[in-house]
């Protein structure tokens, strides 16, 4: 699953790929990036460098934008997702580092 994870956030793919996967054209492309709803990479030739999850982010920000919803409104809603993502992670980090001391000290060795 990791490396499912990494694979999807490896920014590779050029936009004129991104435009043909998603059927959005370059300028819409860079519009969202403009609007903070997707940060590509550059290459060192400055060249946009794009994720699939870039991609798939793309996909359903399209889709929201035919059901009428706007831009600024799809950002806060990515924010708040991502906030939340960030909460989640870091509960895990303090239940592991929790375990892991606890664990560690009620184990005692067998004789």
């Amino acid at each position: 699953m990791e490396n499912e994870a990494s694979y999807k956030n490896r920014k590779v793919i050029s936009i004129g790929t991104v435009s043909e996967l998603t059927g959005l054209t370059e300028r819409q492309i860079r519009y969202y990036e403009e609007r903070k709803l997707i940060s590509p990479e550059r290459s060192d030739r400055g060249n946009r460098k794009y994720s699939f999850m870039d991609v798939e982010r793309l996909i359903e920000i399209a889709n929201k934008r035919e059901e009428g919803v706007r831009t600024d409104e799809i950002l806060q809603e990515l924010k708040k997702k991502k906030k939340k993502e960030d909460t989640a992670t870091r509960n895990k980090m303090i239940q592991g580092q929790l375990n892991a001391r606890f664990n560690h000290s009620n184990r005692h060795p067998k004789k």
